[in-house]
This record gives C-alpha cells, sequence and structure tokens, in this order.
C-alpha cells in the first residue's frame, strides 16, 4: 500500500506541475522556434508510456529508498540528479542533431525537469510519510 500511495502522489504532483509548465511556459517556447515540427494535439498514447515509466523508475530509483531512510531530501538531491540526467539527454541529443533547436529551450527544459523531477520526488516522499 506504501509503495502506490508513493507512486500516485508523485506522479500526481508531478503531473499537475508539468501541466502548468508545459501550457505556459515550454510550449510557446518551442512554438516560437520550432513550430512547424509541432503537431497540433498530444499524442496521448505515447506522453501517457512516458510519464507512467519515468514516475516508475523515480519512485523506484529515489522516492523508495528516500522514504525507507526517512530522508525526504535525499529524494530531492537525487531527483534533481536523475532530472538533470533524463532532461539533460533529451535536449543535448536535440540540440547535437537538430536544425533549429534553440539554446533556450535546452536551458529551460533541462532546468525545468531538473526542478519537477526533484519536487515531485520530494513531495511524494514528504507526503508518503506523512500518512504512515
Amino acid at each position: 500500500m506504501q509503495i502506490a500511495i508513493l507512486y500516485i502522489s508523485t506522479a500526481a504532483i508531478f503531473l499537475a506541475l508539468d501541466a502548468l509548465m508545459l501550457t505556459r511556459v515550454i510550449r510557446p517556447l518551442f512554438e516560437r522556434h520550432i513550430g512547424e515540427m509541432l503537431l497540433p494535439d498530444l499524442r496521448l498514447g505515447a506522453a501517457a508510456a512516458f510519464y507512467l515509466f519515468y514516475v516508475a523508475a523515480l519512485v523506484w530509483l529515489v522516492s523508495l529508498p528516500a522514504l525507507r531512510a526517512g530522508a525526504p531530501l535525499q529524494a530531492l538531491g537525487t531527483g534533481a540528479l536523475v532530472g538533470a540526467l533524463a532532461y539533460g539527454t533529451y535536449e543535448f541529443t536535440n540540440y547535437a542533431t537538430l536544425k533549429g533547436w534553440h539554446p533556450a529551450m535546452v536551458a529551460t527544459d533541462l532546468a525545468w525537469g531538473t526542478v519537477l523531477t526533484a519536487v515531485a520526488a520530494w513531495a511524494g516522499v514528504t507526503i508518503t510519510a506523512a500518512l504512515r
């Protein structure tokens, strides 16, 4: 039950924060630089696959060890590292291989992925520990 609470709380925080940032900052930024490449509508299956897997990996690699150690700040720090690694891989690979990929896109999405992953991991651990 504890892992389910950890997963659900982490996913809820991650999705809510990411939805805000994607609609208000990331999408407009990407439209400015690569608007012709963007789909008018999201491919929901691909998005769902990413979110389900990413949050599961985050819980397994970051949040569960921090919860077991009773160390929510550990989840914050390790979550930031995982977020920088994952979002950095995406952004720097695209910047290295795609025309029109702008440094502002790299910096913004990399910073966001780092903060988002850290905060979601920390919040999930904090919520789960409070509900024990």
